[in-house]
């Protein structure tokens, strides 16, 4: 795990002098994150990496997760996929057994912190143990035009925190308690965005049989139906007609999403005819999802909704072209035809990588600019500073936060 020093090449002392400063006003105050899974996703991903840094800076920070079994995570991936606009058949027995385990996790999880964070849907209803302390609910999906029914049930609890955390403007809602916009961030010096020799990229390749023959588009992805991996392959064969080339579609699961192991048999059909599609299910190897973008001529996210999709934040990063649809939080991180290439369907993706493959000076400059964009915006430094004002915000009542 890199030590804070470490990022001052990146972004300059002068920030690092900042998250200390603040970190100090924080001092005899505990802060309690709790999510619902440990590993996969990107709020796991998110929290791994910024705990230890927050640990380090001198802010007591702890991490829990809730418990839950396959029936809760079944529900919680429904109602996941209405909150971002989806059409899903939501059944009372659903809101039942979210309250069932819900209450399970209210009896078992101990809170002890003075700050608790929440993080998305499925631990929302542990505010039912709301004391003195404060509470935070941070939504991580595009909530903009969300399943009313379970938006309803949710607000039943989210009225109960003093405040609630949303991603980006269009994501908010009207709520009778104060709203903060936080992007999430990318860690430039974690596995999966720091440097890597050619030697590696070219190792992770031969693993998985890749030969770069021919260009490689790729798109890192949990094999989830609101990342349209199938409208990837789509994509790919509209290019293919133009451009000899090869599409590597991988991703891990989480331990939440019981739908991932039937849409990848979906896509393993979709690629069945096809050698040049390179299907893999990679383990929790960020050094290999590195590897593969790095390797990559260009990297897509053709989600259908999206969170933020921190994927295109760490492409970006390594200076690649980008093609992405115009959803989510995904406009935040590119300007269109300045650091990537927004798109709206199949036919416009396709046109899109053909044109990136067709004009590389483009493409590079394209890349290069969306790195500078990173740079000065998504950097987990910028999300350590805003989460630790976040904090101090709770305890004045006004909008402004005095560090002297």
């Amino acid at each position: 795990m890199a030590k804070i020093k470490e990022y001052i090449p990146l972004v300059g002392q002068p920030v690092i002098d900042d998250l200390r400063l603040l970190s100090e006003r924080l001092k005899g105050k505990v802060i309690q994150h709790i999510n619902s899974t440990p590993v996969g996703g990107g709020v796991a991903e998110i929290l791994n990496r910024m705990v230890p840094l927050l640990r380090e800076l001198g802010v007591d920070t702890k991490w829990d997760v809730i418990k839950g079994g396959e029936q809760f995570f079944a529900v919680t991936k429904k109602f996941h996929n209405a909150l971002h606009g989806r059409a899903e058949e939501i059944i009372q027995r659903d809101f039942e057994i979210f309250m069932e385990t819900s209450q399970q996790n209210i009896d078992g999880v101990d809170i002890y912190g003075d700050i608790v964070f929440i993080h998305d849907p499925q631990p929302v209803a542990l505010v039912k143990k709301k004391a003195s302390n404060k509470w935070l609910w941070r939504c991580h999906i595009d909530v903009s035009n969300p399943n009313a029914r379970v938006w309803k049930f949710l607000m039943d609890f989210i009225v109960h925190y003093d405040s609630a955390v949303f991603s980006a403007p269009a994501f908010s809602q009207r709520l009778p308690i104060r709203q903060f916009l936080i992007s999430p961030s990318i860690d430039p010096l974690s596995d999966k965005n720091k440097e890597l020799s050619q030697e590696t990229i070219d190792a992770v390749l031969k693993k998985y049989g890749i030969k770069k023959d021919k260009p490689i588009i790729t798109q890192i992805s949990r094999f989830d139906r609101l990342k349209d991996p199938v409208g990837v392959i789509e994509a790919y064969l509209r290019v293919k007609k133009y451009t000899d080339c090869q599409l590597i579609l991988a991703g891990g699961a989480a331990e939440d999403d019981p739908e991932g192991s039937k849409v990848l048999e979906e896509v393993k059909e979709k690629a069945k005819h096809d050698p040049d599609i390179h299907i893999l299910l990679l383990p929790q190897n960020d050094i290999e999802v590195n590897a593969l973008q790095r390797a990559s001529d260009v990297v897509i996210q053709k989600s259908i909704r999206e969170g933020f999709g921190l994927t295109v934040a760490e492409a970006l990063w390594k200076a690649k072209p980008v093609v992405a649809s115009n959803v989510g939080g995904i406009p935040l991180q590119i300007k269109h035809k300045y650091s990537g290439l927004l798109c709206h369907s199949i036919e416009g993706t396709s046109f899109a990588i053909k044109q990136l493959l067709s004009s590389p000076a483009y493409a590079k400059k394209l890349g290069e600019n969306g790195r500078e964009h990173i740079k000065n915006n998504f950097l987990i430094t910028r999300h350590l500073r805003e989460y630790m004002l976040l904090f101090l915000s709770l305890y004045h009542p006004e909008d402004v936060v005095h560090l002297c």
